[in-house]
């Protein structure tokens, strides 16, 4: 008796996993402070993502490369989201505000008039963070990575392995690729434009 009990814990390990994702570090539910916000505010590239929704991966792979910024606004629970894509070898510049919930460690965004919720992980060893999106739903689960430099291969293990462990397969994977960049000439001028609006209300006090 007792070892038909183990092995039927055993046949039922990889669902418990599925529906834990603590297992594969991925955080649900743990606030974000100012801390991790500004952490946060800094340039990042959106490397690989593994989404069960169709018409988000059309989306994705049409992608050739992606970028952004984050800006926190501490006084109102916002963040500045300032993103550059490369599709057909054209820069696509986007500018939009995420929600932050710091209570329960969840970031919003709206797409198409709704609001779609994303729980957050830190890597701060590997200078990355996970987003988790729809993690009990099996038909529209996903899980994306943002680093500040290329993917390493262990980095790209701990993701291989998140992906797994939320119930979705390593074939799911995507991968941009950023060494395809066509948004530095877009970068540059969209960053001397924010220099230059920021002199501005210093040198009218003057």
């Amino acid at each position: 008796m007792a070892l038909h009990t183990v092995l039927v814990m055993l046949s039922l390990l990889p669902l418990l996993e599925a529906q834990n994702p603590e297992h594969a570090g991925i955080t649900i539910g743990e606030p974000i402070t100012n801390e991790t916000l500004g952490w946060l505010s800094d340039k990042w590239f959106f490397i690989p993502v593994a989404d069960l929704k169709p018409d988000y991966r059309q989306e994705i792979q049409k992608m050739q490369m992606v970028f952004f910024y984050l800006t926190p606004k501490l006084i109102n629970d916002t963040m500045e989201l300032r993103e550059y894509h490369t599709i057909d070898d054209h820069c696509v510049y986007n500018s939009t505000l995420l929600e932050i919930h710091t209570e329960n460690g969840t970031l919003s965004k709206y797409r198409g008039g709704v609001e779609t919720f994303a729980h957050l992980t830190v890597l701060k060893k590997h200078e990355a963070f996970m987003l988790a999106f729809d993690l009990k739903d099996v038909k529209k689960r996903g899980l994306s990575l943002r680093s500040t430099t290329d993917i390493t291969p262990e980095l790209q293990e701990v993701f291989q392995k998140a992906v797994k462990h939320v119930g979705m397969d390593e074939s799911e994977i995507i991968f941009v690729d950023w060494k395809k960049d066509r948004s530095h000439q877009q970068e540059k001028k969209q960053l001397e434009v924010e220099k230059e609006t920021k002199k501005d209300p210093e040198e009218g006090e003057a």
